[in-house]
């Protein structure tokens, strides 16, 4: 691949343009995985809306979809506890050690299988699934487990200490015995030592990448899909061929992560502008909306029982029709709350919002709340 082609294929333009193009791959019936159903997208819509409204009566004060919110699982805001810790630093300072914590956590975050849960130490709750991944890993980072120094300057994440980082290391963290198995435990460990090797000292070093007094969100992914390259498990990332559209890009956790990075640079007084240039995440909560909600109607039943790959024809088209579908009910929820894509980004959609919507439906449909459709991960899923 020449590298103008590679160049496009990481922008989040040609992430829309090809989930376009699959849209209407299937809208032209050519698909033999899936049909768009127009009542299911309004059924997906009505959803959104039912718990945007339940969870955030002001739809002003809806906040980013990021990882920052399952760091505030159960209502208690653990940053808020843990940055007095830091006080004195400035505040560029304490942006790298946010941004530290936010890079391994989300690294951390691919599906942890329905049996794992964490329990919380400090207040006895146990956490499950995404909210348990990310205060799991909130609190190795306190206790120093990503450090060079963890007795003396603990909160911080150091190259050096990831290179070294073993699985026994994760598993211990997450709490991980043989009664509450993780999937994915070796693919976790390993994107951590290779992220101790792509030269920065420190995940937060990409503060000083994306430092302007304006940082659009299309820098900032660029950022990291730039810096963050060789911890890909495969060369292209999270980039998958489908016989008629040609590659599909998504970089979804790569996308998750640029979000997850806006509240640090905006703590350190930064603006971010251009939220909307990102697109929605093609994961299981926003994708298994749209087949819980009949947005999208799988045409045979092997989709709802059997286990496919990432690569697989049908997961390329499942996660592309859902970076289309959720700009358009973003649009539709707009509409409905009376606000515009300036008040109510995609981000905050997502938030407010789509993913907890596919998190309900499943509840209701499935015993453990597990997607529509099951797709094999070994942690290492970009």
């Amino acid at each position: 691949m020449n590298p103008a082609e590679l160049a496009y294929l990481r922008t989040p333009a040609a992430i829309r343009e090809r989930a376009e193009a699959m849209l209407k791959y299937v809208e032209d019936g050519r698909s033999a995985w899936f049909s768009v159903d127009a009542n299911g997208l309004e059924a997906a819509v009505q959803a959104t809306l039912e718990v945007t409204r339940r969870r955030f009566p002001d739809p002003v004060a809806i906040p980013f979809h990021s990882r920052w919110r399952h760091f505030e699982a159960g209502g208690r805001d653990r940053w808020a506890a843990l940055a007095p810790r830091l006080a004195g630093l400035p505040p560029e300072e304490v942006a790298r050690r946010r941004m530290d914590l936010a890079v391994v956590s989300v690294l951390l975050d691919a599906g942890a299988g329905p049996s794992w849960s964490y329990r919380e130490p400090q207040t006895g709750e146990t956490y499950a699934r995404s909210e348990g991944l990310g205060v799991a890993s909130f609190h190795m980072f306190a206790n120093g487990a990503f450090s060079r120094d963890a007795k003396g300057d603990p909160l911080r994440v150091d190259a050096e200490r990831l290179a070294v980082l073993t699985p026994m290391d994760i598993a211990m963290g997450f709490q991980v015995k043989a009664h509450n198995p993780m999937t994915g435990l070796e693919g976790r460990a390993e994107l951590l030592r290779k992220l101790g090797g792509v030269g920065l000292a420190r995940p937060g070093d990409l503060f000083d990448l994306v430092a302007a007094p304006k940082v659009t969100a299309a820098s900032i992914l660029a950022a990291v899909l730039d810096r963050l390259s060789p911890i890909w498990p495969l060369p292209m990332g999270d980039v998958w061929p489908h016989p008629a559209i040609g590659l599909v890009p998504f970089h979804k956790l790569s996308q998750w992560l640029s979000y997850s990075l806006v509240e640090p640079l905006e703590g350190a007084g930064l603006e971010v502008v251009e939220l909307d240039a990102l697109t929605g995440l093609p994961e299981y909560r926003n994708g298994g909306l749209l087949v819980d909600a009949g947005a999208l109607r799988p045409k045979q039943r092997a989709l709802l029982e059997e286990t496919f790959a990432p690569g697989d024809e049908s997961i390329v088209e499942w996660r592309a029709l859902t970076v289309a579908l959720l700009d358009r009910i973003a649009a539709h929820v707009r509409g409905h709350l009376g606000l515009d894509a300036g008040r109510l980004p995609l981000v905050k959609v997502l938030e407010a919002g789509t993913w907890f919507a596919g998190r309900v439906l499943a509840a209701e449909r499935r015993p453990g709340g597990g997607p529509p459709i099951a797709v094999a991960s070994d942690g290492t899923v970009f």
